[in-house]
């Protein structure tokens, strides 16, 4: 990866969102007030709107539901179980939902639904890396980063979406 951290933030339902960058990869994707994303310029992180053109397109397109895989390069920093949460995370079909013991379940480590659910509030890469598609063994709407008003709107786009028919016909 470039020493060079850039970013850029864009408008979205779910409000602004900023995203972050190095070399050619996707480091962050963080909803407005989230402590984590750069505020300004001079934080490490230089606006750089034209490097992530790219990724803010996907999401454009995602919003319009004309998306349900993104194709970045993904970079997300943390401890290795973290980093395996979130890969499996990614597995998680478009339009569906899971539960952290499912997810727990689906890494090996069935016990460990509580640390699931730390690595899950830990992921940087919002949206990307579909941390809202994991709800309670009950089926609620459990905390979230982006503030559960966010994970219902990107639920309901998904749900919305893949009930469509042109969706269901590309199954």
């Amino acid at each position: 990866m470039s020493d060079t951290t850039f970013f850029t933030t864009m408008p979205s339902p779910a409000g602004r969102l900023t995203l972050v960058g190095s070399g050619d990869h996707l480091l962050g994707l963080y909803f407005d007030g989230d402590s984590r994303a750069p505020a300004a310029e001079g934080e490490g992180c230089v606006r750089d709107d034209l490097r992530l053109r790219p990724a803010v397109v996907q999401m454009e397109e995602y919003f319009a539901g004309r998306r349900t895989r993104f194709d970045l390069s993904l970079a997300p920093q943390g401890t290795p179980f973290q980093r395996q949460v979130w890969q499996a995370l990614q597995a998680i079909p478009y339009g569906e939902t899971t539960s952290y013991g499912e997810l727990a379940r689906a890494i090996g480590r069935p016990g460990a639904f509580r640390a699931v659910g730390g690595a899950n509030n830990r992921n940087p890469i919002a949206i990307v890396i579909p941390c809202h598609r994991v709800i309670g063994a009950d089926g609620s709407m459990t905390g979230y980063g982006g503030g559960l008003p966010n994970k219902h709107l990107l639920l309901a786009l998904e749900a919305k979406v893949a009930a469509a028919p042109r969706f269901a016909a590309a199954r």
